[in-house]
C-alpha cells in the first residue's frame, strides 16, 4: 500500500500537484471504464492508440482523484481535489513504480518467455503448484510492457512464489521487462516464428529473450532452441532434451492415443512420466513444466500425478449462432498469419451460408510493410470471401481483390458507424488481435442467451469418428447419425464436420430435418427413417431418401413418384430382423420383389436391419442370429433385385463387438457424441459439456423449506444456490430432491427442493461459491442418467433448443 506522497518519491516527476497527498493507492488504472475503487486509484494517463489524456474527466468523474501525466498544458483546475504527478513518459513511470513494488518481495519470482507456450506453460505451472503453495500468476496473456507492470502491481506477500510472462515482438523491449521482472528463476519455452519480422534474425530474437534471464539464478529451457555458446557460465543452466548434457534426457516418446508416454533420465535414473496430451507443442511444454517441477524440488511421483490432471488451456475458436439467421466464429485470440489461416479455412467448411465475411483487424507488432501486406492479399484471395470489414491503418492495400472491403480505423470507429452495417443469412469470421478487444464485436453479432449453454467440442466429435473408423476396413463405409438434433449436439454445425471428414451418408429421424441440413449447405446423400406421406414434396425437392418400412408406406410414395413423373427414386428397404419395430418381415419379402420389379419409379440404395443387443454379452446369441438371417435376406433380394445394393447392419456397438457384420456400410451413433455405453477399449472423448451459472445465493435456517410444495428442507443452517436450468431447458424434474448433482469449483452440490421449469436450486451449505460461479450440470452423464433410470441418449436429446449452443474448433 502507497500514499501518493510515496510515489512522488518512487517515480521521477517534473512536478506535481497534491492537495490529497495521503490518498492510499491500491489500483493502477489506465481505462477510465475499468474504476472500481476511485479513491483508492492511480489514473495513467497513456498515449497508446487513444490518448489517456482525453479520459481524465471521465475518470474523475467515477471518482479518480490521483493521476500520472505527460501534458503541461494539462488545466488541472477544473479537478480542485485531485493530485497530478507530471512525467515525461507515462508508461516508463508505471514500469518504475511496478518495479520498485516488485523488489519489496522475496519469495520466488519464475520469469517465463519464448515465442510460444508462455500462457500455458505459465498456466500449466500454476495448476500444478496450486495443490500446496500460494501461487500469484499474471493473468491471461499480461505479457507486455504495461500488461507485465499490471502483473507485478498485484503481487502481495500473501503468496509463496509468483509467476510472471514476458513477451516480445521487436528488438529492444526484453530490457525494460527485465529490470522490472528480475526473475530468480528464468524459464524459455520455445523459439518459434512468432514476431520474426521484429527481429533482424533469429539470433538477435533469441538473445533478445535470453536478455530476460541476466540477474537469474537459475534458467531452465529446452536445449534445442539454446546453442550452448549461447548459454550463460555465471548462471545456473539447466535443460532438458536429447544431448547428453542435459538434466534431463529425454530418453523417448511413445503416444498412445490421447495421451502420451515419455521416459526422461535423471542421474542415470529413468522416469516415466503420463503426458495427457499428444501434440507435439504440448508435450515440450509439458517437459518444461515437469523440469521446473524438479528443480523446484518436488519428487518425480508428485510430478507424475500432477502431469495427469493438467486441463487444456482456454484458447479455442468457437462457432456460435448469431443475429439474423448468422453464424459467427469468434477466433480473436491471436492474429498472425499462420492462425488466420487456421480461422480461414475452418470458415471455408461451414456451408451454411453462401456469404462469408470477415472482420479482421491488422496485426500489433508486425511492421507495416508491403512485404506483409502482399502476403495478406495472397491468403484472403484463396478464400472465397465475400466482405471483409477491416479495422486498422493502411486502408488501401486491399484494392484489387474480388470481394467487398469496409474499412474503420479503430473499434471505436467500428462501434460508432455499427448502423451502417448489415449482417444477415451470412457465416461471419471475426479475427482480431487481443489488443483490439474484439469481444464486444462478437457480443453484437451473437445470439443472446439465458445463461445456460450446451459447449460442443467439434475436434471430440471428429477425433470419435477417427477412432471408430480406424476399427473399419477401407472400403466399408459409414453412415453418421444426425437425428435428433445430433443427439443434442446441433444440425449443419456437426454435419458440417462429417462433410469435411468426408462420411458417406447422413440419417436423419425426419424430414424436417433433413430439410434444415440442406439449408445448412450439406450435399450429402442423407436418408430418412421416418417419412411421412405429407412431407414427400419436400423430401424429393430437398433430395432426401426415405427409409421404406411397409407397403403402406412403398405404395403411397410410388404413388407420389408417379404424380410427379419421376423415375428411380433412391430408397432404403428396412428389413425387421428381431427388433419388430419398424420394417418387412422375412415372411414379407416375396411380395415385397414383386412390387419392387413391377415398378421403375424407385430403386434401392440399400437394404438395412438395425441389431437388437449388439452390445450386450447375454445376447450374442440372439445377435448371431440376426447377422445369419439379415444375411439370407439381403443376398436373396439383392440376387432377385439384379443389381448391387448398399448393405448396413451394425450400430455404434455392433461397430466395436461385431466385424463379421459390417458388410458394406455401419451407423455410426451415439458413440460419435462421446458416450461408450459398453466401455469398449476406445479412446473416446466427451463431446458436450452443459453449463449454467449460478444467478442468487441464499442463507437458510435449519428446517426452511425450499422450492415448490416445501419438498426441500434444511436438515441444518446453510445456504442455497439458485442456477438457470430447469425443465423447460431439459434437466427433468426427476432430478429433484437430490437425486441429480451439478460441479462448482470441483466440488459436486446436490439439488434441493422440485426442479422449477427455468431454474433449479443446489444444496452448496459449507462451500465458497459465487453468484456467477459456472455450474457443470452433468459432471458424469451416464451416472446422471443412471440416476433417473434413463439412458445418457435422453439426457442429451431433451435438451431444450433454447439452450445456447457454442462450438469449439482448436
Amino acid at each position: 500500500m502507497y500514499q501518493v506522497s510515496d510515489i512522488v518519491q518512487i517515480v521521477t516527476t517534473q512536478r506535481f500537484m497534491l492537495p490529497s497527498a495521503s490518498l492510499t493507492i491500491s489500483e493502477l488504472v489506465y481505462d477510465s471504464r475499468k474504476v472500481y475503487h476511485g479513491d483508492s486509484a492511480l489514473f495513467f494517463a497513456l498515449k497508446a492508440a487513444r490518448d489517456g489524456h482525453r479520459f481524465i474527466r471521465a475518470a474523475y468523474d467515477r471518482g479518480i482523484r490521483s493521476f500520472v501525466v505527460s501534458d503541461l498544458d494539462l488545466d488541472y483546475k477544473q479537478y480542485p481535489d485531485a493530485n497530478f504527478l507530471w512525467v515525461d513518459d507515462v508508461l516508463e513511470a508505471l514500469q518504475t513504480l511496478a518495479s520498485y513494488h516488485r523488489k519489496q518481495f522475496h519469495y520466488p519470482i519464475i520469469g517465463i518467455t519464448g515465442s510460444n507456450g508462455k500462457t500455458i506453460v505459465k498456466e500449466w505451472l500454476y495448476q500444478m503448484l496450486c495443490q500446496d503453495k500460494k501461487v500469484y500468476q499474471s493473468p491471461k496473456s499480461y505479457n507486455s510492457q504495461l500488461g507485465v507492470s499490471l502483473s507485478l502491481w498485484e503481487l502481495s506477500d500473501q503468496y509463496d512464489i509468483a509467476l510472471i510472462e514476458a513477451g516480445i515482438s521487436q528488438e529492444g523491449e526484453m530490457a525494460k521487462l527485465a529490470e522490472m521482472v528480475k526473475p530468480d528463476i528464468g524459464v524459455l519455452t520455445s523459439l518459434g516464428v512468432a514476431h520474426a519480422d521484429g527481429f533482424s534474425s533469429k539470433l538477435v530474437k533469441l538473445n533478445e529473450k535470453l536478455m530476460l534471464f541476466q540477474d537469474s539464478k537459475t534458467v531452465i529451457f529446452p536445449s534445442k532452441y539454446v546453442p550452448e555458446d549461447l548459454r550463460s557460465q555465471s548462471i545456473q543452466q539447466l535443460s532438458w532434451g536429447n544431448s547428453a548434457s542435459d538434466k534431463w534426457q529425454l530418453v523417448s516418446t511413445e503416444i498412445n492415443g490421447s495421451w502420451t508416454e515419455v521416459l526422461l533420465m535423471e542421474d542415470s535414473v529413468e522416469q516415466r512420466l503420463i503426458l495427457p496430451f499428444i501434440d507435439q507443442a504440448s508435450i515440450e511444454n509439458c517437459l518444461t513444466c515437469s523440469s521446473v517441477m524438479r528443480f523446484l524440488g518436488y519428487d518425480w511421483s508428485v510430478i507424475a500425478e500432477r502431469l495427469k490432471q493438467l486441463e487444456a488451456v482456454e484458447m479455442r475458436l468457437q462457432l456460435k449462432s448469431g443475429i439474423n439467421n448468422t453464424s459467427v466464429i469468434d477466433d480473436s485470440y491471436s492474429n498472425d498469419l499462420g492462425a488466420l489461416r487456421i480461422a480461414l479455412d475452418f470458415l471455408e467448411r461451414q456451408q451454411q451460408h453462401v456469404k462469408k465475411t470477415l472482420i479482421l483487424s491488422e496485426v500489433m507488432g508486425l511492421p507495416n510493410d508491403e512485404k506483409y501486406f502482399d502476403k495478406l492479399r495472397t491468403l484472403l484471395s484463396v478464400f472465397n470471401l465475400t466482405r471483409l470489414i477491416w479495422v486498422g491503418n493502411a486502408t488501401t492495400i486491399f484494392d484489387g481483390l474480388d470481394f467487398e472491403t469496409i474499412s474503420f480505423s479503430s473499434v471505436d470507429d467500428l462501434e460508432r458507424h455499427w448502423a451502417t452495417l448489415s449482417f444477415a443469412d451470412e457465416t461471419i469470421l471475426v479475427k482480431g488481435g487481443r489488443a483490439f478487444h474484439f469481444e464486444s464485436i462478437v457480443k453484437r453479432l451473437t445470439a443472446k442467451s439465458h445463461g445456460t449453454v450446451l459447449e460442443i467440442n467439434l475436434n471430440a466429435i471428429e477425433h470419435n469418428l477417427h477412432a471408430y473408423r480406424s476399427l473399419l476396413p477401407a472400403d466399408v463405409k459409414l453412415m453418421a447419425m444426425v437425428k435428433a438434433f445430433s443427439y443434442g449436439s446441433g444440425s449443419f454445425e456437426v454435419a458440417n464436420m462429417l462433410q469435411y471428414n468426408a462420411v458417406d451418408y447422413l440419417t436423419v429421424a425426419f424430414v424436417d430435418e433433413g430439410v434444415e441440413l440442406r439449408q445448412g449447405g450439406i450435399s450429402l446423400p442423407i436418408m430418412v427413417l421416418s417419412p411421412d406421406e405429407s412431407t414427400f414434396d419436400r423430401l424429393v425437392t430437398h433430395r432426401l431418401e426415405p427409409e421404406i418400412y411397409s407397403f403402406r408406406i412403398f405404395e403411397a410414395f410410388n404413388a407420389y413418384l408417379k404424380q410427379q413423373e419421376l423415375q428411380k427414386y433412391p430408397i432404403h428397404i428396412k428389413l425387421d430382423t428381431g427388433m419388430h419395430r419398424l420394417g418387412f418381415l422375412e415372411d414379407e419379402l416375396p411380395e415385397l420383389l414383386a412390387r419392387l420389379k413391377e415398378e421403375t419409379t424407385v430403386k434401392v440404395v440399400s437394404l438395412f436391419s438395425h441389431l437388437v443387443a449388439s452390445g450386450k454379452q447375454s445376447e450374442d446369441a440372439f445377435t448371431q442370429s440376426q447377422i445369419g438371417q439379415y444375411q439370407r435376406c439381403v443376398e436373396h433380394l439383392e440376387h432377385e433385385l439384379g443389381y448391387k445394393v448398399i448393405k448396413h447392419l451394425c450400430n455404434t456397438s455392433g461397430i466395436v463387438r461385431w466385424p463379421s457384420a459390417y458388410f458394406d456400410m455401419v451407423r455410426l451413433g451415439i458413440g460419435l457424441y462421446g458416450i461408450d455405453l459398453h466401455h469398449s477399449n476406445l479412446d473416446i472423448w466427451a463431446t458436450s459439456m452443459l453449463k449454467t451459472t449460478i444467478t442468487q445465493i441464499k442463507t437458510l435456517k435449519e428446517g426452511e423449506t425450499v422450492g415448490y410444495d416445501r419438498r426441500g428442507v434444511l436438515k441444518k443452517d446453510g445456504q442455497i444456490a439458485t442456477v438457470k436450468i430447469g425443465y423447460a431447458d431439459g434437466y427433468d424434474r426427476r432430478f429433484g430432491n437430490g437425486v441429480g448433482t451439478m460441479l462448482i469449483r470441483g466440488q459436486y452440490v446436490p439439488t434441493i427442493g422440485n426442479i422449477c421449469m427455468d431454474m433449479c436450486m443446489l444444496d452448496v451449505s459449507d462451500m465458497k461459491v459465487a453468484e456467477g460461479d459456472e455450474v457443470i450440470v452433468f459432471p458424469d452423464i451416464q451416472q446422471s442418467a443412471r440416476a433417473i433410470g434413463v439412458i445418457p441418449y435422453e439426457l442429451l436429446v431433451n435438451i431444450s433448443s433454447r439452450v445456447k449452443r457454442v462450438y469449439y474448433y482448436q
